[in-house]
């Protein structure tokens, strides 16, 4: 009886609402209209009780105050405070002997999300959940001075080896990717749609407004052969602007700024109108690409990670590209944002603040926005005379299968224009004391032992496979590297302040594998490593680091 009666309570409330909104004087904006609805309620019952369509085309702020209820029904209590983000267990990688694991095949990730996130939490005061510290993606938040790729292909691999800086008697080698930038005015024509959630979870000045001001600075990016239509979800999901030219920046702007936060989260019915949005309006040739906006809090309708996962899995077969750009704190989901957008042939990035935005969606367009080369992957085959064992730095979630490498029908990573992809592996040489690989029992069918059958001075080789962004043959490229002795001090601002990030990365992580880390090492070699830095992006890190050093104390 007494949820009865709550439901018929909020009911009335709505009705009371919409009448006081329908009354209101007609100087007021009026509130944007959705021009169609895929209703999306979680039972029976709830969709006999739910108000007429018509009462349910206005996404209104519903501000959540103690006593009241939160879109899952829960009460706020006073002075209450909620905090459900999650991240993923990452179970790091560990080092293999080479005679048993000679291949190490991986996905590229281009995605940045980990290092606003940790910005953040150090920004705040706190330091970052280990599962929120991806290695390789505060590796790949910056810019790099790689040579440009000359040849047909879309990028150039570069290499270097030196000593390790957390373990001077290892080697770290530092594989860097470029990817060919092509000019603004020379990429294809996009088909966007964006996909904004409009939800109660998103009525906080770090959420909505933050996101409507990033969607207006991508506006400002549309030249006349783009398009864009948004889509907004919260109870339900609408389309509140058809695609328009990009020419149109007032018209879209006015629906972006129209747009308000209210009700339950919706998302999987938000992506799927995305997707048919994006279908219906396809550029054959062109940049098909859905952005989505949100804390990644979805509670109603296809919602959990598998069902979203397998339906994104299947959107993708249509040519349409899926980015996200998380928002907020204290309820965002990070392990869902980052395997949608993987699944979805996107990139994932963390919007903490304006900065973050127009570092994403302006000075990096190209690199978020247009992809050059898919499925992107890398197999290394490190020569056992020289290398006793091995463990790559990151990349935990984008580990592959050996096969999978010649596989096209496996998924793996994209590449945006002008991109740069970094990977470090740390390497024990052959002669050197392993202290971390284990032992195992003799084999009794067969002989525990593998010759060494080449005498090159290769240390490894690496091969890398892709396709176009409509293709769906790979290509490969081989790569030997051999090891010149160069001395830590000898290499590239790129190798070095690659170095202090993962390095970085294991000090926050608290690794096992952080040997003789130290914040103030790492403050030096990016100190010594921050070359021109022309956004400042190096700079701040450094005061990062400064800044966890002192809570690390505490």
């Amino acid at each position: 009886m007494k949820i009865r009666i709550a439901v018929l309570a909020a009911l009335l409330c709505t009705v009371i609402a919409c009448n006081q909104h329908t009354n209101n004087s007609s100087s007021k904006a009026e509130k944007l209209k959705v021009q169609e609805v895929t209703m999306a309620p979680v039972s029976k019952d709830e969709a006999k009780m739910a108000p007429p369509p018509s009462q349910q085309q206005n996404f209104t702020t519903n501000e959540i105050k103690p006593g009241e209820q939160m879109d899952d029904g829960k009460q706020v209590l006073e002075n209450e405070r909620f905090n459900t983000e999650d991240y993923d267990n990452i179970v790091e990688n560990k080092f293999l002997a080479t005679t048993q694991n000679p291949l190490s095949t991986f996905s590229i990730d281009v995605d940045e999300a980990a290092y606003s996130n940790i910005r953040r939490y150090l920004e705040n005061g706190s330091m970052p959940p280990a599962g929120a510290v991806r290695i390789e993606e505060m590796i790949n938040y910056f810019d790099y001075n790689y040579e440009k790729p000359a040849n047909d292909d879309p990028f150039n691999v570069i290499t270097e080896i030196a000593d390790c800086p957390w373990s001077p008697q290892h080697k770290l080698v530092h594989i860097g990717l470029q990817g060919k930038e092509i000019p603004v005015d020379n990429l294809p024509p996009s088909n966007m749609v964006f996909l904004v959630d409009v939800s109660g979870s998103m009525d906080e000045p770090n959420k909505l407004p933050l996101v409507k001001a990033s969607m207006n600075m991508l506006v400002d990016q549309l030249r006349e052969k783009d398009k864009v239509a948004i889509v907004v979800y919260a109870g339900n999901a609408g389309l509140v602007l058809p695609s328009t030219n990009g020419t149109n920046k007032t018209k879209i702007k006015e629906a972006i700024d129209n747009l308000e936060a209210g009700g339950s989260t919706a998302g999987g019915e938000g992506i799927k109108l995305a997707y048919k949005t994006a279908r219906e309006n396809f550029i054959k040739g062109g940049n098909n690409r859905i952005i989505l906006a949100t804390d990644g809090d979805f509670n109603v309708g296809p919602s959990s990670d598998d069902e979203l996962v397998r339906m994104i899995e299947q959107e993708r077969k249509s040519g349409v590209f899926l980015s996200i750009l998380g928002y907020g704190m204290g309820n965002y989901k990070d392990n869902k944002m980052q395997q949608l957008a993987d699944k979805g042939n996107g990139n994932h990035s963390y919007i903490d603040n304006i900065n973050e935005a127009r570092k994403v969606l302006v000075n990096e367009f190209g690199s978020t926005l247009f992809t050059i080369a898919k499925d992107v992957k890398i197999q290394i085959e490190f020569n056992p005379a020289k290398v006793q064992a091995y463990r790559l730095v990151g990349y935990e979630n984008r580990m592959l299968a050996a096969e999978d490498f010649n596989d096209d029908a496996k998924d793996a990573g994209e590449l945006g224009s002008g991109h740069t992809v970094t990977a470090l592996y740390e390497i024990i040489p052959v002669g050197v004391k392993d202290d971390f690989t284990k032992s195992v029992d003799p084999l009794k069918y067969q002989s525990n032992e593998k010759k060494v059958i080449s005498n090159s001075n290769e240390m490894l080789t690496i091969k890398l496979r892709y396709k176009k962004p409509d293709g769906d043959v790979s290509k490969l490229i081989v790569h030997p590297v051999t090891d010149t002795h160069t001395e830590l001090a000898a290499t590239s601002d790129n190798f070095r302040f690659s170095a202090a990030v993962a390095e970085f990365g294991l000090l926050l992580r608290s690794s096992e594998y952080k040997q003789q880390s130290s914040y103030q090492q790492v403050v030096n070699m990016a100190k010594g490593a921050k070359g021109a830095d022309d956004n400042g992006y190096r700079a701040e890190f450094i005061k990062l680091v400064q800044s966890a050093t002192s809570l690390a104390k505490n």
